[in-house]
């Protein structure tokens, strides 16, 4: 019954959906954004082509390969270092190697914390994005009957001040009841399964 119960669990758990749910809603308030940008990138295009068709490519070459000299240069000079660095010790490589499993087991712990962590955010705006969405849907409901009776009013319910003093005292009677009754245990009666 163990496993029956967790799919039960698992099925009626709305964290998912409201994980589905907050990332709908961060999607659209993302692509809100995207009209802004195109505008921004429509102004900024010109000035970027006149620069681009400004530039002379002799000079861009010879940066570009200035760059790939240095970078050659300072990668060779760290490879020779690395290999003067090797130590031929086995039992400290073996040292090295261990530590940097366990450096990595600790990444990937510290990343699924994270990841957890990012879930749930989402999960949590996804729930106040539904919230916010029923809420939307009550108010075209409470719009819609404006419309069907206009002229509606709310009924207002007037108490007395005997009725207010004998709840109270009705309720406590009630919980003294409960308090003084014996607790009847009954047995789960169970159906033969079916053949």
């Amino acid at each position: 019954m163990a496993i029956t119960d967790d799919l039960r669990k698992t099925f009626s758990d709305p964290t998912p959906l409201y994980f589905a749910a907050g990332t709908a809603d961060l999607a659209l308030q993302q692509a809100k954004k995207v009209p802004a940008l195109v505008e921004q990138l429509r102004a900024e295009a010109p000035a970027r082509i006149d620069a681009v068709r400004g530039t002379d490519p002799k000079a861009v070459q010879e940066k570009a390969s200035a760059r790939v000299k240095e970078t050659q240069e300072s990668l060779q000079t760290k490879v020779n270092e690395f290999i003067g660095s090797l130590d031929t010790d086995l039992k400290k490589l073996g040292e090295t190697a261990q530590d940097l499993a366990l450096r990595g087991v600790g990444r990937a712990a510290e990343y699924a914390v994270k990841a957890r962590e990012t879930y749930e955010k989402v999960a949590e705006h996804g729930e106040q994005a539904v919230r916010t969405w029923r809420g939307e849907a009550a108010e075209g409901i409470e719009d819609l009957a404006v419309a069907v009776e206009p002229n509606a009013e709310p009924v207002k319910v007037q108490e007395t001040k005997s009725d207010a003093k004998a709840e109270p005292d009705a309720a406590k009677k009630a919980n003294a009841a409960k308090r003084t009754t014996p607790r009847k245990t009954t047995a789960k009666k169970t159906t033969p399964p079916a053949k």
